[in-house]
């Protein structure tokens, strides 16, 4: 499959049809690439990935007896991350994809978290649910960015946290050439040799340089009237943490 044909539209209002072949492709990407998907996401990180979590995990100031939602769980990394970090939370993982889903099973610490297959766009949680709603590198493969914030800000609790991990292209002319290099070069071999998916590998790059700025996703975040709104960057620019908190009245 052509995946490059969906980049430039998952900013943009779908069609049903749209939307349904993005997500068609998406699932067929990441299920194609589940099997190498930590290993790779390790080595392009350099391995800073898990010290992302770590920032994001802090951030959520989850309640020693609350509840925590992943969505866009893949692996179930970050959710595994989330059940050590708050080790007396209930936490839930949820993904499009059962082969991601399945590679999160097979953990050791699997049964920490309650594994559930689900969509992005139309949790199956009811609202004011969870404490704090996290995600990692998943909003740019959603087909409505605006639409996946109002599903977490709804399932979140009056005065919970939403916590998005995502990817961001640095403005500086010579990171950004400096990471052009990286991710188009670099990172597609790496992808490819570990995994043997040039294709998914070679979507990265351009899906990170064709999504919107982070005031774009924090505009987005805001527009859901989640307030008291942050954004580090990290690693050059290349990786943003948000952070919104609920109003208590809605």
């Amino acid at each position: 499959m052509n995946y490059m044909h969906f980049i430039k539209r998952s900013t943009q209002p779908l069609s049903a049809q749209e939307e349904k072949e993005q997500r068609a492709a998406m699932q067929e990407l990441f299920t194609r690439i589940a099997s190498q998907y930590d290993l790779v996401n390790w080595l392009i990180s350099w391995g800073q990935v898990k010290r992302w979590r770590q920032i994001a995990l802090e951030l959520a100031a989850v309640p020693a007896t609350g509840r925590l939602l992943d969505v866009g769980t893949g692996t179930g990394e970050f959710a595994l991350a989330a059940h050590e970090h708050f080790s007396t939370a209930r936490v839930v993982g949820v993904d499009i994809t059962l082969a991601m889903l399945a590679q999160a099973k097979r953990k050791p610490a699997q049964q920490r978290v309650a594994w559930n297959a689900g969509d992005a766009l139309h949790l199956p949680y009811p609202d004011n649910t969870f404490d704090a709603v996290i995600s990692a590198f998943i909003m740019r493969n959603v087909p409505d960015v605006g639409q996946a914030f109002a599903e977490q800000t709804r399932v979140v609790r009056p005065g919970g946290k939403i916590i998005c991990l995502e990817m961001s292209w640095p403005r500086q002319w010579f990171s950004s050439l400096a990471i052009s290099g990286y991710f188009f070069v670099l990172a597609p071999l790496v992808g490819s040799l570990f995994s043997g998916e040039t294709a998914a590998y070679q979507y990265l790059p351009h899906s990170v340089k064709a999504f919107m700025r982070p005031e774009s996703v924090s505009a987005l975040m805001a527009a859901q009237c989640l307030h008291a709104l942050t954004c580090q960057q990290r690693m050059w620019g290349t990786v943003a943490i948000y952070s919104g908190k609920k109003v208590s009245s809605q």
